[in-house]
């Protein structure tokens, strides 16, 4: 419970990182929410053993990481917190894909391990895409964006709902855990038997600490509707992001550009 609370809080890194001063940081929020959804469109819709066209898409965050000046080795390391998830989507392609595409050193490869690494590369570049908009942009500008572009304003706000109060049942979960652990000397009272009336006292607790929350909410004002922001309209550098990536993005899905390089190189281009 502890190492979930801890690294829940660390999400809070990103928020921080959206209070930075680079080019990227000043664009407006619905451009740079436009391009990651054009550039997850176009990843998730290669087929299964397309991978090597999916390589190019490396360009996306990598570009991005280097002028928004994000810390790339904590970014890496929240989108590895998914591969389990993943791994255990995909596990089972290459035993029930058997089909042998190409040999490599005389060693088949099949269509299972293909479309399994596919799936970890797409789920790579898709949860990286995200992380790098939320640490350039920030989660509430990145709903009031999603409305801009035509979201129903009440999913909207269940985004953001979810993400303010992930981090208050991590809050609660983490005070129980530290008091079951100081009330368990010795280790007794530790089994999983323990487990059930301290998920029943968090669920007690939530319903508490939720009930207070949405009566300081109605007494601050709250209507059920989005904080308005302050209006602000696309500049020059906001239509040409949207110009250059979502150009650069689609051509890339429309041509293989690793096969093309190596059809150019063996001379086998017709």
């Amino acid at each position: 419970m502890a190492s979930v609370h801890g690294a829940l809080l660390d999400l809070k890194r990103l928020d921080r990182l959206a209070g930075g001063d680079t080019v990227l940081h000043r664009l407006d929020p619905r451009t740079k929410v436009l391009a990651t959804l054009i550039f997850i469109l176009c990843v998730v819709s290669f087929g299964r053993y397309e991978l090597s066209a999916l390589v190019p898409f490396l360009i996306y965050p990598a570009v991005l990481i280097a002028i928004g000046r994000l810390p790339a080795g904590y970014l890496a390391s929240r989108v590895l917190l998914v591969f389990p998830f993943v791994v255990a989507v995909g596990i089972f392609n290459p035993f029930l894909d058997r089909e042998v595409l190409f040999r490599l050193g005389g060693i088949g490869v099949t269509g299972g391990w293909i479309s399994f690494a596919s799936i970890m590369l797409r789920t790579a570049l898709t949860v990286a895409a995200a992380l790098i908009l939320t640490a350039l942009t920030g989660f509430v500008p990145i709903c009031r964006a999603l409305v801009g572009l035509g979201m129903p304003k009440v999913f909207a706000m269940q985004l953001l709902f979810l993400y303010r109060y992930l981090f208050v049942l991590a809050d609660e979960g983490g005070r129980a855990a530290r008091a079951r652990e100081m009330r368990s000397f010795g280790g007794r009272g530790r089994g999983l038997a323990s487990y059930a009336p301290l998920l029943g006292h968090l669920l007690l607790r939530t319903w508490q600490r939720a009930e207070r929350t949405h009566m300081a909410m109605l007494a601050r004002g709250y209507n059920g509707m989005l904080p308005a922001a302050e209006s602000r309209r696309p500049g020059l550098s906001d239509f040409l992001f949207v110009l250059f990536w979502g150009g650069l993005l689609i051509t890339l899905r429309l041509c293989n550009l690793p096969r093309l390089i190596g059809a150019l190189v063996t001379g086998t281009l017709s």
